[in-house]
């Protein structure tokens, strides 16, 4: 079977590639040298942020001390480690621990020294403090790093984003596929339902929510879902009622083929056409969705990173444009590159459009 196996896949993935159908749209997609490069952009920026313990932290990637490596970044390390007093966490920051690691050996630190809730108590002035050598774009009005809360904050939109996404795009697909296969009593009250379900007020229930409930990543990503599930439901119910009357699929339910096996294997490809289409424009209002929520103060909780409680800072600290500047300029650039992305797999998708 292991055999049978090796040999199949190869097989059914160079069928695949070979599609000509496929090839086409790829080198429609590539044509596309806005929406090409905007994704080549995009997962730069987004493989860099996985990584943003390395770039942006407080504890040293690497501690030699006495010729022996310690991580700080994955494992804690008591101050008598290095020689100090106490049995606690070594703060590496300080300058007694500084000294007593340099002293027998030395310290490699990530390119920004702050977490995304680290305080620089060393800050001259007050707090917001302007861009300067240490804090390369300044630190908000509590004293933390940030470009940090950038990074972080970056991750965790994207990274919601892209959950929220792929959730509700298999529940809406699977809702508006059985709509559109079975039709009849079920999908009528499926789009009575979803009329219904769909005018309810999102962001009141939210609020109401957070009074009962302290609302985290997982909180709010499931409320989400709850209501944005939708989007793709109409799509797919349209193409499922279309192919539905289709010859193959007769001659499918007359040999006695499952309804599953029907729909996932002869109806769903032609519905993920516009399904895909879709996807990243769906993706860039969920980050909109989080950072919307953030900026009104019920999104995720209070000192996580976050660009929609960046952009809250910079209207409450207008003396502090740099706050407001750097979160405009992040989520700006993100949503474009995003709508970019989705115009471009629109058109790869489209055999009548001939972009350059």
């Amino acid at each position: 079977m292991l055999i049978a196996l090796k040999r199949i896949i190869p097989t059914r993935l160079k069928e695949k590639r070979s599609n000509p159908l496929n090839q086409a749209r790829w080198q429609r997609f590539r044509a596309n040298k806005r929406g090409w490069w905007s994704l080549w952009f995009f997962a730069v920026l987004f493989f860099i942020s996985l990584f943003a313990e390395f770039i942006a932290n407080d504890k040293p990637l690497l501690v030699d001390y006495k010729n022996e490596w310690y991580f700080p970044i994955f494992h804690q390390y008591p101050e008598t480690q290095f020689g100090g007093e106490f049995q606690t966490e070594a703060d590496y920051t300080d300058p007694y621990v500084d000294d007593l690691i340099k002293e027998h050996g030395f310290i490699v630190w990530p390119p920004i020294r702050f977490s995304y809730d680290t305080i620089n108590l060393d800050v001259v002035g007050s707090v917001p403090s302007p861009p300067d050598t240490t804090n390369w774009l300044g630190t908000d009005d509590k004293g933390r790093d940030v470009l940090a809360r950038i990074i972080y904050g970056f991750r965790i939109s994207v990274l919601f984003g892209f959950v929220l996404t792929i959730v509700s795009s298999v529940i809406g697909v699977i809702v508006g596929a059985t709509q559109g296969y079975y039709g009849g009593w079920l999908d009528l009250l499926g789009q009575r339902f979803i009329e219904v379900w769909s005018g309810m007020p999102t962001l009141f229930l939210l609020i109401i929510l957070s009074s009962f409930v302290e609302p985290n990543f997982w909180w709010l990503l499931g409320i989400m879902v709850l209501f944005s599930w939708m989007s793709l439901v109409g799509v797919v119910r349209a193409e499922f009622l279309r192919c539905r009357n289709f010859d193959y699929v007769r001659a499918a339910q007359a040999m006695g083929v499952n309804d599953t096996r029907i729909m996932l294997r002869h109806m769903l490809p032609n519905a993920m056409v516009a399904s895909l289409t879709m996807m990243p424009f769906i993706l860039s209002g969920s980050v909109t969705t989080l950072t919307s929520l953030d900026f009104l103060g019920f999104g995720l909780p209070a000192g996580s990173p976050s660009l929609g409680e960046l952009l809250a800072q910079g209207k409450a600290n207008l003396q502090a444009p740099w706050l407001g500047i750097s979160a405009f300029v992040v989520l700006s650039l993100m949503l474009t590159l995003l709508v970019f992305i989705g115009e471009a797999v629109r058109d790869a998708f489209d055999p009548h459009h001939h972009g350059k």
